[in-house]
């Protein structure tokens, strides 16, 4: 369902343009679901919040689209984005999971905390000196994630300096792939919480 609070016409870099909705029956028909028993987990309630700020790579944002789906954690698309949202467009980018997310658009991060006054926030940026592994997670949480090039901007960082996050790395790169990040910092949050702890095939 897309949350329509604070939400404007599907973004292009930096400029908006008539919305061009999902035809989610659409591409539920072309979707194939796995067959045979996988291991499973209860969701959690309330659920993680995964916010993308700005997301640019269509690719990026499918791959936590789909991480959102594995794990049903709402994704939440922040500010203009650096590709279209109708169904062709998402078709190409090898969004097929795009009809198992819970999606939701805002203008700008603030739209998204008006929308849930309750949900803590947790900065992810490179550019941090604690990590992630330190993080005090709670469920309901947002686990919010700045764009490709810069990440968050300073503006929002030094609004939370309290939970402020990165993740450590032992080679000499800038940072993970941002659809990596948020993978490994959705399981490390459900870990944390004991979501994993009861597990069954179904």
């Amino acid at each position: 369902m897309v949350d329509n609070r604070r939400s404007t016409a599907v973004q292009s870099v930096g400029r908006s343009y008539p919305p061009a909705p999902l035809n989610v029956k659409k591409l539920s028909e072309s979707l194939v679901m796995p067959t045979g028993s996988k291991l499973r987990a209860r969701p959690l309630s309330p659920p993680f919040r995964v916010v993308l700020v700005e997301p640019e790579i269509p690719p990026n944002t499918g791959a936590v689209a789909r991480t959102c789906a594995a794990t049903q954690s709402p994704l939440h698309l922040v500010g203009p984005l650096g590709f279209r949202l109708d169904a062709q467009a998402v078709r190409r980018a090898g969004l097929d999971y795009w009809p198992l997310v819970d999606l939701h658009r805002h203008d700008d991060l603030q739209g998204f905390q008006e929308a849930h006054p309750d949900a803590r926030l947790h900065l992810f940026t490179g550019s941090a000196t604690r990590s992630v592994y330190e993080a005090d997670f709670e469920p309901g949480d947002a686990l919010v994630f700045g764009k490709e090039s810069v990440g968050l901007s300073p503006e929002i960082l030094d609004a939370h300096p309290a939970r402020v996050w990165a993740i450590p790395t032992s080679g000499a790169v800038r940072s993970l792939n941002l659809s990596n990040a948020v993978t490994l910092v959705i399981y490390e949050a459900l870990r944390r919480v004991g979501a994993w702890e009861e597990t069954f095939t179904g």
